[in-house]
């Protein structure tokens, strides 16, 4: 008869699950809730909002490969944040000086080991070249094969790239290749279920081998829309099949809440859980129920609110989100909807402490111009015919592009324009904090502070 310790040392050793290595600078999804990527609604201010409340990671929304081509790296010295801006292609409005566009905007701080930067492409070179002007300043590339928008399946990119395997395969091994290797970051894919089960496990066993870190499946077809209840059948083999290949994989289609998609994480045995159209209605989805979990909807558009500001964020974008936010049923949601500036905003919501914040950002924005009626003294805390340094350097192009390496140089040194070789996060610059140079005008980062401040007490439901 085998004793205990000779039966013990004959069993069988348990299986050893594989697991793709996670490069230096990027990041493993296993055991995340996170915001998923959303054209308009993934802006730099609703990822700092998810993150604040919770969100493990967050994708940035979807940016076509050609409009980040060739674009220009810069540093904001005003909050820090990095900012990839181009001229416009189309010349501009007539009768107005052509200003050059922000295509995407970094907070390298807050999003530090927690930005993915999703990508539009039908095409390997492309994507690549794409890939290298970010990949320095994010934690990983994730390609778009899920979008069943027109707008990205009409140039063969995004769902478009689930009928043509073999072209979504070459691009992901050029990317993993030239952009995660040598910058040390995962790369990704985003993909939706196909009709025949069997044709999703062909994909999927063929993505898997690329080289991949992580992949995310969308439990609807492409022809589905959100309206129709996610599909949940096939992610328990999408599940088994990154397992064996060591992919981590994420599960995204009617996930409402981190403790909802913990839950679902167990029941289908998948890695994480990916939020949208939740997180777009009310990002404190991602806090737990045990801390706190929803929050009324005034204190997040407060916060929201905050990061807007904070980040300079182009007014159109802030309202398309303002509208989702605030109930529709609510009076102050038509007053929002109408308003034309910051200014206008924080008066209709009586956001009174946020005044002097917004009327600074429309000054930097050139909305003040839109003003019917100029803030008074206690709004701005300023003699209204005056502007700090800070305004005035917002307000002049050449001074705004020394951020970004230009012959101009700020009180506030920044970095050099990022001239294609790898830029280590260690050296990404920390939000900066503009000196208050008028005592009668504090800057808009003396208003509001990199932590944030608390929403006021008359917030309610």
């Amino acid at each position: 008869m085998a004793t205990l310790a000779t039966a013990t040392a004959t069993a069988p050793a348990p299986a050893v699950v594989p697991r793709v290595a996670i490069p230096a600078n990027g990041v493993d999804y296993r055991n995340k809730i996170v915001l998923a990527p959303m054209v308009r609604s993934g802006e730099l201010p609703s990822r700092l909002l998810a993150l604040k409340y919770g969100a493990d990671l967050v994708w940035g929304p979807e940016t076509i490969d050609r409009s980040m081509i060739g674009a220009e790296r810069r540093v904001n010295p005003r909050n820090g944040t990095i900012e990839f801006t181009r001229m416009p292609s189309n010349g501009g409005r007539p009768n107005k000086p052509t200003k050059e566009s922000i295509i995407y905007r970094i907070d390298p701080a807050r999003e530090k080991g927690r930005l993915i930067y999703q990508i539009g492409t039908a095409d390997p070179e492309l994507a690549v070249q794409a890939a290298r002007v970010v990949a320095a300043d994010v934690s990983g590339i994730d390609l778009n094969s899920g979008c069943p928008k027109p707008f990205s399946t009409s140039g063969g990119m995004g769902a478009a790239l689930l009928r043509t395997p073999d072209l979504l395969v070459s691009i992901l091994e050029a990317l993993v290749k030239e952009v995660g290797e040598p910058f040390q970051i995962g790369i990704s894919v985003k993909i939706r279920i196909l009709s025949n089960p069997e044709e999703t496990e062909a994909l999927v066993s063929r993505l898997v081998k690329t080289g991949i870190t992580g992949l995310t499946v969308h439990c609807r077809t492409t022809p589905m829309r959100p309206r129709e209840r996610a599909l949940r059948d096939q992610l328990p083999m999408v599940a088994r099949i990154c397992h064996e290949a060591g992919v981590a994989c994420v599960m995204n289609g009617d996930v409402t809440s981190r403790d909802e998609g913990l839950a679902l994480m167990a029941e289908y045995g998948v890695d994480g859980a990916m939020i949208a159209t939740s997180a777009e209605t009310n990002s404190s989805c991602f806090r737990a129920k045990e801390d706190g979990g929803a929050a009324p909807w005034r204190e997040v558009v407060y916060e929201y609110l905050c990061f807007c500001m904070e980040s300079e964020n182009r007014l159109g974008n802030t309202k398309y989100l303002l509208n989702i936010l605030i109930p529709g049923k609510d009076k102050e949601f038509k007053g929002a909807k109408l308003s034309k500036t910051y200014l206008d905003i924080c008066r209709v919501l009586k956001f009174d402490d946020l005044l002097p914040a917004a009327a600074r950002v429309d000054q930097i924005l050139g909305l003040d111009e839109k003003w019917e009626t100029a803030p008074s003294v206690t709004d701005t805390e300023a003699q209204s015919e005056s502007k700090s340094k800070a305004v005035q350097n917002a307000m002049e192009s050449e001074a705004a592009r020394a951020a970004g390496g230009g012959a101009v140089r700020t009180k506030t040194p920044s970095p050099a324009v990022h001239g294609g070789g790898p830029i280590r996060r260690s050296s990404a610059p920390q939000p900066a904090k503009v000196a208050q140079v008028d005592a009668e005008q504090p800057a808009v980062e003396a208003t509001i502070s990199a932590a944030q401040p608390q929403a006021p007490s008359q917030l309610t439901a």
